[in-house]
């Protein structure tokens, strides 16, 4: 009988191995497959690992956390905000995708795939450079202008001119254009001035203009600097719808001649000021003169009035004098008549006065004693006085000569 030998098999049962450290299970679970093998090969059994049920809780805890954080970084990329005064558009790879975006608040898009563009939804401001412009005279002046536009279309903006600086650079061609062709077809007077300004006469005699600017200043103007600037406003918005721009409004800042033609207007002022100055150099003359002639006359009435007024107070005064002379002479005739007599000798009788009388002459008898002859004799009598009246008078009496 064939006996059958059987080799009794090992009986292995799973066994549980835990690792307490995070380090010696990455080691474990890389030597896994080869510590398998060699235990089927040597005890005909197989080994299967299990980790530890708290290990597990914290690696769903991490990935947990990892995808939560993973999720908020694509909602953040995904959210933009819009401010009041901004508009957006969405960009993707470079193309516009979709509708502008106008409204304020929060948006959604596509994180790391789309882009936003955004642009201003105020006014801007251009400031053209002065250009140097013949008017229809054929005057050559210097234009500053600038204006005032707005972004009303972003997608045909962005499409059209990209960004600020593009559109600025559009607009130097277009509205330095526009200037030029309305104001080299109009004249200086309309540029300058408004179609209802109005010079009357009295405003040249206060101005003092010369015959060649009363010409200018009387020229009719037939459109005005405002019509200018509506003109030129109108043709400019006709070519902006397509940048999607709005031109809102356009003004001329300065206008002036050009430095060829400066040099020759100030001469002319110059000589236009020193004639003003000059005219009214030569009124204040005049006036001083007329001045001057009433003020000599006004004297001459006042000195003419005075002497009158003098004349008539010395009169007053010598009747009054020779009042008091009559009322003394009637008291005593013979002292009065010595009295005036001395003083007829203090007022004719000077230094170096030589008066030949006759020896009974009235003028002196009262320098004749009562005994001495006078008959067939001639008396000399010189008398030297001093010519101020504080010196008494002086006199002497020479030797009679016979006549």
């Amino acid at each position: 009988m064939k006996r059958m030998i059987q080799r009794p098999v090992a009986q292995c049962q799973t066994t549980q191995l835990s690792t307490p450290f995070v380090e010696a299970e990455n080691m474990i679970l890389a030597n896994a497959d080869l510590t398998d093998a060699n235990s089927r090969h040597k005890h005909g059994c197989t080994l299967s690992w299990s980790r530890s049920p708290r290990r597990s809780g914290q690696a769903m805890a991490s990935v947990i956390v990892l995808a939560a954080l993973v999720l908020l970084i694509v909602l953040f990329a995904s959210i933009y905000t819009v401010d009041e005064a901004e508009q957006a558009i969405v960009v993707q790879f470079g193309a516009p995708v979709g509708e502008p975006v106008t409204e304020p608040g929060l948006h959604f898009r596509i994180p790391f795939i789309q882009e936003i563009r955004r642009f201003d939804k105020r006014l801007l401001s251009w400031d053209g450079d002065p250009n140097q412009i013949p008017t229809v005279e054929e005057q050559f002046i210097s234009v500053d202008t600038t204006a005032r536009w707005r972004i009303v279309d972003p997608l045909k903006y962005l499409q059209s001119v990209q960004n600020e600086f593009g559109a600025q650079s559009r607009l130097n061609d277009i509205l330095d254009s526009v200037v030029r062709d309305k104001i080299a077809a109009s004249s200086l007077v309309d540029i300058v001035r408004s179609k209802d300004w109005k010079v009357s006469q009295e405003d040249l005699r206060r101005a003092m203009a010369a015959e060649g600017d009363k010409e200018i200043l009387l020229q009719t103007v037939e459109a005005g600097r405002e019509e200018l600037v509506k003109s030129i406003l109108e043709t400019a918005q006709k070519q902006m719808p397509q940048y999607g721009i709005e031109l809102v409004d356009i003004r001329i800042k300065r206008i002036n001649y050009v430095v060829s033609v400066q040099a020759q207007v100030f001469e002319r002022m110059i000589a236009e000021r020193q004639r003003i100055a000059e005219q009214f150099r030569s009124e204040g003359q005049g006036r001083s003169a007329e001045i001057e002639g009433e003020t000599d006359r006004l004297l001459l009435e006042i000195k003419s009035e005075a002497e009158r007024d003098a004349d008539v107070v010395r009169g007053m005064a010598d009747a009054e004098a020779t009042k008091i002379y009559n009322e003394a002479y009637g008291a005593d005739p013979e002292f009065y008549a010595f009295y005036r007599t001395l003083e007829s000798y203090s007022k004719a009788l000077g230094r170096g006065t030589t008066m030949v009388l006759g020896g009974d002459s009235e003028y002196f008898k009262y320098f004749q004693s009562s005994g001495s002859s006078a008959v067939g004799l001639s008396q000399a009598v010189v008398v030297d006085r001093d010519d101020s009246d504080s010196d008494p008078p002086s006199e002497s009496t020479s030797e009679a000569q016979p006549e």
